[in-house]
């Protein structure tokens, strides 16, 4: 099955995705049960949009860094991957470096917060923000 196949889990909600906009499953992307509680209580209180958008952009002390955003709509060819009750944009570009990454998140209040875990990131910063390939 590839990254693109369709997933058996039904849309959320009032969640409809445009035409342009592909099924990922959680092979791409995977929101621990923590990290799905926790955006999804960041996503009501923020308003900013339904969907998380994960992006990967060059910068970071290691080349490249994460980027999480809330966003209202997809956008034209992006992946759509339900994960832990939240849905999640990730644009073509950014699959690439993303499969296989799990999402946590920490209330620790020594390295808390969001934590990528990504299998295909070769070094990465003592603050899991940026990495390598």
């Amino acid at each position: 099955m590839s990254e693109t196949a369709t997933t058996s889990t039904p849309p959320a909600p009032g969640i409809v995705a445009p035409a342009a906009v592909r099924e990922g499953n959680e092979n791409l992307v995977r929101l621990t049960e923590a990290a799905g509680r926790k955006v999804a209580a960041l996503i009501a209180r923020e308003q900013q949009g339904e969907f998380l958008r994960i992006a990967i952009n060059g910068g970071g002390c290691n080349g490249l860094s994460y980027k999480l955003k809330f966003t209202a709509e997809p956008r034209r060819g992006d992946i759509l991957v339900r994960s832990a009750d939240i849905p999640v944009l990730v644009d073509s570009k950014t699959a690439l470096y993303l499969k296989g990454t799990v999402l946590d998140y920490s209330d620790k209040l020594l390295a808390g917060g969001f934590k990528f875990t990504n299998p295909n990131a070769k070094a990465s910063c003592s603050c899991g923000e940026s990495f390598s390939v």
